[in-house]
């Protein structure tokens, strides 16, 4: 099995030294930087927009990982790509052409990535899985970190895999919500590749980051 990547969502880092908080976990092992951004209407919360994220850009080398949880998202695809996203996610029900949204992401030279909230089903993807190079399964509902995990997520993560695996794809499958060191092994044992993970890791304090991350991985801390 391929190493499983782990990306620490800065949604539950410290916003007062979010530069520091990122090379710190860039250090502790994390493969990407999952950054949730928001916009108060697909979602009932607000975030961060791309001027933070081109603040951030110069401080590592690791993948951003932007997950979009905005609508309209088509209109804000170019600003995110020039302040340096390396995987763009949106929701299928975030605009009206979903399969344009991709092209378009492609088009910006970016990796195209779909999300899909806890009662958006599969098969909405199915027709463009082909062009995913990412889909990340929420397992809570987006808006808010430190959620618990809804446990028929599970089911999706393994229709999901199967897909994936039918079709001979090397697509990243991500999950996101409610991951933690305890139900980290049932998340990858039903077919997830990628993890993210906030309050998990950034609750533990800086001292304890790499620890978190290699159990989230499931090697040995």
């Amino acid at each position: 099995m391929s190493r499983v990547l782990i990306a620490p969502s800065i949604l539950a880092a410290d916003f007062s030294c979010l530069r520091d908080e990122i090379t710190a976990v860039d250090a502790a092992g994390a493969d990407m930087i999952h950054i949730d951004v928001m916009d108060g209407h697909f979602v009932p919360n607000i975030s961060i927009g791309p001027a933070v994220i081109q603040k951030l850009r110069p401080h590592t080398g690791k993948p951003f990982d932007v997950h979009l949880m905005i609508a309209p998202v088509d209109p804000y695809l170019e600003e995110f790509a020039a302040a340096g996203a390396d995987i763009i996610t949106a929701h299928p029900e975030a605009g009206p052409h979903f399969h344009r949204t991709i092209q378009a992401v492609r088009k910006l030279g970016k990796r195209a990535g779909a999300a899909l909230n806890p009662s958006t089903h599969e098969s909405a993807i199915e027709y463009v899985l082909d062009d995913l190079d990412l889909v990340l399964v929420m397992s809570v509902n987006p808006g808010f970190g430190g959620q618990g995990f809804i446990d028929s997520q599970l089911r999706k993560i393994e229709a999901l895999r199967r897909a994936i695996d039918r079709r001979g794809l090397s697509t990243i499958l991500e999950v996101d919500g409610g991951v933690n060191e305890g139900n980290a092994s049932t998340i990858l044992a039903a077919g997830a590749t990628a993890l993210v993970a906030g309050s998990a890791i950034f609750s533990r304090g800086e001292a304890r980051y790499a620890e978190t991350i290699r159990a989230l991985r499931g090697e040995t801390v």
